[in-house]
């Protein structure tokens, strides 16, 4: 539990990201148009740079 309440505190906005604000990214993968991007790291870590 402890480890639980501290999740996601070492990013510069101070908290875990939402399901929500990353939906897009997996929207992007699974549509047609991304077929070209082949490789890609596509980072959600809060502020921090790459993962």
């Amino acid at each position: 539990m402890e480890k639980l309440e501290k999740f996601g505190g070492q990013t510069p906005m101070g908290r875990p990201g939402q399901p929500v604000e990353i939906a897009s990214i997996y929207v992007q993968l699974a549509a047609a148009d991304a077929s070209y991007a082949t490789g890609q790291v596509y980072g959600s870590s809060g502020g921090a740079g790459q993962p």
